[in-house]
């Protein structure tokens, strides 16, 4: 009996704590969580050096399927492709997912540039290291502008390319960028308007473990977005030098990458082709894979 008492108060002891780190950490139990399920499902990490950085990343699907990369997004990770990649390695691809320098769990180093140029150099190299000589390449939004100076730099290594609510034209946001690093609720709330339609309401407690991460690495994306708006790298007139096919997934509602701007680059290539999808907005690879899915395979396997 009392070794009994004993299990039932270390269990209620346990839970408690269990309860309160969750309501402290509430961030680090869901990505925890989250990769925990990668694990069972079958999902593996890594780590490779590129240039001096440790980047971690993530790969799925058989290991001789068809190489397809994918490229996450400003403030993104590789597990922001969960909903998209299973399929794709339920097909049979090969999918490899890179935490970007800055992101994720790669490397931080306060040296590095956080350009889109020098990301997509990350890239290339990643491809290397992997090697992987040619590919499907993929990208989301930042992602996106990355992987079309990627296709241009190394096109014969690239089959098709594929631009998800991507950044890259020289246009100047209608938004407020200060938004991508928010210091308060209301902040937060006005980002989480912009990247969904109907965002839901976030918990105080998780809003504000939310805000200290964001806190930790908004240096990050504040060098990485004073970068892209110089427009320097911008991708207006290289655009319709890529001869590769591609793919221009759209969310319908996107206030990020308003669908303007999906539309001006299908104009910039003819070859191109533009499927958007209503009452998606920028999260759309997350929010909406189900429905993106079946119409990325059949441009993956033509």
């Amino acid at each position: 009996m009392k070794l009994a008492r004993r299990i039932i108060w270390v269990a209620f002891a346990l839970a408690i704590s269990a309860g309160i780190g969750f309501l402290l950490r509430p961030v680090s139990y869901f990505s925890g969580s989250m990769y925990l399920r990668e694990t069972l499902a079958g999902v593996h990490k890594g780590d490779v050096s590129i240039d001096g950085i440790r980047v971690h990343y993530l790969v799925t699907g058989p290991g001789d399927g068809k190489p397809v990369v994918l490229i996450h997004g400003m403030g993104g990770r590789a597990e922001d492709w969960r909903n998209l990649a299973p399929p794709l390695a339920r097909a049979g691809y090969r999918v490899y997912m890179p935490d970007l320098p800055g992101f994720g769990r790669s490397d931080r180093p306060a040296s590095f540039s956080y350009s889109v140029r020098d990301q997509a150099h990350v890239v290339i190299g990643f491809m290397d290291a992997m090697h992987l000589q040619r590919v499907d390449l993929g990208g989301w939004s930042m992602g996106g502008w990355i992987v079309q100076l990627v296709a241009s730099e190394i096109p014969a290594r690239i089959d098709r390319l594929i631009l998800f609510d991507s950044a890259g034209l020289h246009i100047d946001p209608d938004w407020d960028t200060r938004l991508f690093t928010p210091s308060n609720a209301t902040e937060l709330d006005e980002l989480d308007a912009l990247l969904m339609p109907n965002p839901p309401k976030v918990p105080g407690y998780v809003a504000r473990d939310i805000l200290r991460v964001s806190h930790q690495g908004a240096w990050v994306v504040r060098r990485a977005m004073a970068s892209m708006l110089t427009g320097q790298d911008a991708t207006d007139t290289l655009l319709p030098t890529l001869k590769m096919p591609v793919l221009i997934v759209w969310g319908g509602v996107d206030h990020i990458t308003p669908l303007a701007q999906g539309q001006a680059m299908l104009k910039l290539m003819p070859h191109a082709e533009l499927d958007v999808f209503p009452g998606c907005g920028h999260l759309a690879p997350v929010d909406c894979a189900n429905q993106i899915a079946p119409k990325l395979l059949d441009f993956l396997n033509r």
